[in-house]
């Protein structure tokens, strides 16, 4: 079934408010998903929650009616990040949930995210069988067998409790830095767990982008370029890190003490210097995440294994790895000792923990390192199939290690070139890093060669 314009992929289902995303659609694929759900697991619970979008509410409306007209029990957790969402759908021994967010997107997107009974998103298998349920029909319920609505108003501080029990954050520690922090939240979900584990790890907040409105007053992606507000935040109060969120709160990016963000590949590769110094493993991460990782692994005696874009693939390649911790190069930290989802406020728990181990400031302990350039690039996805795409960049760089689980990597001990689909926007992204800007926007022209071609047709 072709629905127009609607990105359909692993993890849901989006599309611009509307346009291709109506409340028609969204009631078909929540329903399809609760009554799929409920077959698989024998249990009607589903967990939902949103995030400040402006269409949030509306679409919560339409979500609570559909998956009670296929007799779903609907637990809602109201407004909160997803990490949360995940974690409710475990504490309560759900059958899935559902968050209605578009993550990075720009307002006028939003999306429908399905998380399995494992609190994670569906994996490949999973969503074709969900899929094929919504298009082959389901049943709905009588009158008499409609399901129920119920509140649960703590999920956000569970969140925040379970992450300051976590064994290796040493809260009295961090208490006793009173650390100086700049608070980021871009108008998003983050007001709802972030100053309630900034107070309780006693940090001194400056924050901006507090309203929970979804009126976005930067563009809501934490990536440098946009986070010009918080690095003169940090700036005017003296905060020892800024931190940034993107509006589910599911990434973070981070700012040091001199107003620097110093790009949100870093998030990841900090966190792990903590992780790995408490427990040993492999790191996993995608195929598009800086190899700063895999410095910072190699210097503690762990390795980086990499998986296809997207968090539940990282996620499953981390279950069945024993992996202490992984995620995304865009800010998305996973540590499966919390959950197996990307967890912003768990990400800035661990800065604070390094920041209180290290004793010094954040730009000392990424001056340690060697420094790459990571230069991103996007095209309208061509009509034509990419794989002659990358039968033709194979052909132009032979002495490339070619990886083909995602669309195309091809790696050197010092650089690399990732082009792929994106499974959230009709585009086609084109990542390359190197040791400098230029030589990695060097990588990106040459590999736009061939996708540029095939746009022409």
């Amino acid at each position: 079934m072709a629905y127009e314009g609607l990105m359909v992929s692993v993890s849901g289902i989006r599309g611009r408010v509307g346009e291709a995303l109506t409340p028609e659609i969204v009631s078909t694929f929540a329903a399809g998903f609760g009554a799929w759900a409920t077959a698989q697991h024998g249990n009607n619970t589903i967990v939902l929650g949103r995030d400040s979008r402006v269409s949030g509410p509306m679409f919560h409306r339409v979500v609570v009616a559909a998956l009670q007209s296929v007799g779903c029990r609907v637990i809602d957790v109201g407004m909160a990040p997803t990490p949360t969402i995940q974690l409710a759908v475990e504490h309560h021994h759900a059958a899935g949930g559902l968050a209605i967010t578009a993550s990075h997107n720009p307002v006028e997107w939003n999306a429908l995210k399905f998380i399995g009974a494992s609190g994670l998103f569906l994996d490949g298998a999973e969503a074709v069988a969900m899929r094929a349920s919504v298009e082959g029909g389901f049943k709905r319920a009588t009158w008499d067998k409609l399901g129920t609505l119920e509140e649960d108003r703590e999920a956000c501080a569970r969140h925040v409790q379970a992450i300051l029990a976590l064994p290796w954050l040493d809260v009295a520690g961090i208490r006793a830095k009173q650390f100086k922090v700049a608070l980021d939240c871009c108008h998003g979900a983050g007001p709802t767990v972030f100053p309630q584990l900034l107070e309780a790890l006693g940090c001194e907040v400056h924050a901006i982008g507090m309203t929970p409105d979804g009126r976005f007053p930067r563009s809501p992606e934490p990536i440098a370029e946009n986070l010009k507000d918080l690095e003169a935040l940090v700036k005017r109060t003296g905060a020892v890190v800024g931190l940034a969120t993107d509006p589910d709160v599911d990434r973070l990016a981070l700012v040091d003490e001199r107003g620097k963000a110093i790009g949100e590949d870093w998030t990841l590769a900090l966190a792990t210097r903590v992780v790995l110094r408490h427990k040993s493993g492999p790191v996993v991460t995608n195929l598009s995440t800086s190899r700063i990782l895999d410095d910072v692994a190699e210097r503690l005696g762990s390795r980086v294994l990499r998986a296809p874009v997207g968090e539940v693939n990282v996620a499953v390649r981390m279950r069945s790895g024993g992996s202490p911790i992984g995620g995304e190069g865009n800010g998305g930290v996973i540590l499966p000792e919390l959950h197996l989802g990307r967890d912003a406020p768990v990400g800035a728990a661990l800065i604070l923990q390094l920041l209180k181990d290290e004793a010094r400031p954040l730009s000392a302990i990424v001056g340690e390192y060697p420094r790459y350039a990571i230069v991103k690039d996007k095209l309208d996805r061509p009509a034509g199939a990419l794989t002659t795409v990358y039968d033709a960049l194979k052909a132009a760089f032979p002495d490339g290690a070619v990886d083909t689980q995602d669309g195309l990597r091809l790696s050197w001990p010092d650089r690399w070139v990732h082009v792929r689909p994106s499974g959230t926007e009709p585009i086609v992204r084109v990542i390359a890093e190197a040791p400098t800007e230029a030589e990695a926007r060097a990588l990106i022209s040459r590999s736009r060669e061939p996708l540029d071609a095939l746009a022409r047709g």
